[in-house]
């Protein structure tokens, strides 16, 4: 499955860095909404945090 960010929520996921973009579309999700994202970048911190 490849990721997917749909094309309402493409300006907010533009803004991140592309470093944080590339581990983001690297987790295979469908980011559809804004809340999918926050959700994404919460499993990030939590993995970042050990």
């Amino acid at each position: 499955m490849a990721s997917y960010v749909s094309p309402g929520l493409r300006d907010q996921f533009e803004t991140l860095s592309s470093e944080l973009q590339d581990c983001i579309l690297a987790r295979n999700v469908q980011l559809n909404t804004l809340q999918d994202l926050i959700l994404v970048l919460e499993e990030i911190v939590k993995e970042a945090e050990g």
